[in-house]
Parts: structure tokens; C-alpha cells; sequence
């Protein structure tokens, strides 16, 4: 048995979900993957995928097994890659995740100019609202973390923001307009339940609102939630419908702003201010790959948030 080879065919047949179809991606015949599977879970002595009439499914030991191989594969890939002179001869795929925030409005307004640099290079994008608790699965994980950040990871710092309240003009006509932050007392909060919402909140799950200046002692504030989730997309609709106030980062609600949609309350507080990161596993050697995709992010950044703000058409 070729145990690379199997390893490369255990990984296709998860990826495409079934036997027929990482044959035909391999351009193999089914009899033959089906038979490499089964060859390598006889040499493992274990059973990889759990097979039904209706889907595929890992067992406990071929999830764990699976990210194993793929580190392999992966560092295969770079020993190869590491003979080429110039880094646009780099090739593999670089396996990424981030929040759906992240992705949409901090990742995807580069992955052209990212293709045209490094065709070879394919970024696969995972989409995950808690990201952060995944770095050990990925090459790189996108991931937004509060100034008392301080776990053991290795992570590049990438783009600093602030967090801010908002509410619509008709939502404001309708409740008033905050003043003061204890103001935020009669009104409805539209609440982030992410993890980087949930480390900002004081007991109670009350909101907690620092001044701009840092002169004045810290508010906390017990703001009734009528709507909470982990989708910033769908916290930022609400309030433009009028829902409610919501805290969001500035970036993301500039050109809400602009547009008269959204109006900034209590402007001489802040929810946070924060970091996004490009974090990466720990204990492992740094792929070439990898390294050019990080110095890319850091080099274009600036991109991504003109993109944002509207001023790159």
C-alpha cells in the first residue's frame, strides 16, 4: 500500500463526501479509493468513516486521524514548494477560518488582488462564528480579540478598531436619544452573543461602556436585550430597521453612517477597543505558504478597509 498516496485519497473522499465523487476529482476508479480506504483502516487497525446507505460520516478516530494527515500533506507540500526560487512557484492550498464578519468584509475584499499575486496558492475559507477556538485546526485563523487579550497563541496583530453604539434615526425619534450611558436603561439592546460580546460584559450581562477619554470610571449598564445572536450582519440590519441599539465597530457601520441609516449615540463612550489577529497554530513549524499569505495580509490591509469604507470602487 502507498501510504501517501491513501492518505491523499482518505482526505479527497471527505472533502467530497463520498466515494464517487473524490474518484472522479482523482480521476481514480471508485472500486480502486474504496479499496485504499479500506487498506488503510487495516493498517491502522481502526475504522475511519462510518459508511450508511445516505452519507459518509467520520468516526472519532478518523477526525482525529484526518487532521493529522492533513498537517502531513500539508508539509509535504511545503518541502516540495521550498525548491522554488520565486514564492509566486508556491503552490497547495492554505486552509483559513474566520468569523462570517471577517470574512465577508475583512477577507474577501482581497482575494482577487491575493489570486492575481499567488495563482497557485488556493485559500480554502471556513466560516465559523466562534473562530478563535479553532486555531489548532487551521494555518491561520482570523479572529477579533479585546485588549485584555492574552492567550498562549502566536498571533500577528493586523488592524486595530473601536466598538461603538448605534441606533436608527427612527428608532431615536421613536425611544429618544441617549445622553448618558445609564440612558440605555430604557431602551432595547440589540445584543451580541459572541465570545468577544460575552468577555466585554459585566455580571448580569449588563452592557459595559468606557469613556474615549479614559478620564471617567467605567458604566455598567443593565440594557433590556430584545434580540440577541452571534451574526454581526444580522445585529447591524436590525438596528438600521429600527430595532433597537446595537454595539458594532466602527468600520462596519461608517457607511451606515454616511448614509444618515444609523446614528452614533453617546459619543463620547466606547464598548471596546480591539484587535484583529491573524493567529496561528501552536508548535508548528511556520509553512512557506503561510508566512507569504501573513506578510500579504499585514502588507494589505489598508485595502480591505478602504474597501469597507467605500473609498476603493
Amino acid at each position: 500500500m502507498d501510504r501517501l498516496q491513501a492518505m491523499k485519497v482518505f482526505e479527497r473522499v471527505v472533502e467530497e463526501g463520498g466515494f464517487a465523487a473524490a474518484a472522479r476529482a482523482m480521476d481514480m476508479s471508485p472500486p480502486v479509493v474504496t479499496r485504499m480506504v479500506a487498506e488503510l483502516e487495516q493498517h491502522l487497525g481502526t475504522r475511519l468513516l462510518q459508511r450508511t446507505t445516505r452519507k459518509l460520516a467520520l468516526t472519532d478516530a478518523g477526525d482525529a486521524y484526518l487532521q493529522r494527515v492533513r498537517n502531513i500533506l500539508h508539509e509535504i507540500d511545503d518541502a516540495e514548494a521550498a525548491a522554488a526560487a520565486n514564492t509566486r512557484d508556491l503552490r497547495g492550498t492554505i486552509r483559513i477560518v474566520a468569523a462570517p464578519v471577517l470574512a465577508t468584509n475583512f477577507l474577501a475584499p482581497m482575494v482577487a488582488l491575493w489570486h492575481a499575486s499567488f495563482p497557485k496558492l488556493m485559500l480554502d475559507i471556513s466560516i465559523d462564528a466562534f473562530a478563535s477556538a479553532r486555531v489548532d485546526e487551521f494555518d491561520v485563523t482570523i479572529m477579533v480579540a479585546g485588549e485584555d487579550f492574552d492567550a498562549n497563541i502566536v498571533a500577528r496583530p493586523l488592524l486595530q478598531g473601536e466598538a461603538i453604539v448605534v441606533a436608527s434615526p427612527a428608532y431615536l425619534e421613536r425611544r429618544g436619544i441617549p445622553r448618558e450611558p445609564q440612558d440605555l436603561m430604557l431602551h432595547d439592546h440589540l445584543r451580541d452573543s459572541g465570545m468577544a460580546a460575552r468577555s466585554q460584559m459585566g455580571p448580569g450581562r449588563k452592557l459595559r461602556l468606557q469613556s474615549l477619554s479614559g478620564d471617567l470610571p467605567v458604566q455598567e449598564v443593565d440594557v433590556p436585550t430584545v434580540l440577541q445572536s452571534v451574526s454581526t450582519e444580522l445585529l447591524l440590519r436590525a438596528a438600521v430597521d429600527g430595532a433597537g441599539v446595537a454595539v458594532t465597530s466602527r468600520l462596519l457601520a461608517e457607511e451606515h453612517l454616511a448614509r444618515g441609516e444609523l446614528v452614533h449615540i453617546l459619543p463620547g463612550w466606547i464598548f471596546s477597543r480591539y484587535t484583529i489577529y491573524a493567529a496561528l497554530p501552536s508548535g508548528r513549524m511556520l509553512p512557506a505558504r503561510t508566512k507569504v499569505f501573513l506578510d500579504f495580509l499585514s502588507k494589505h490591509v489598508s485595502l480591505a478597509v478602504a474597501q469597507q469604507r467605500g473609498q476603493v470602487r
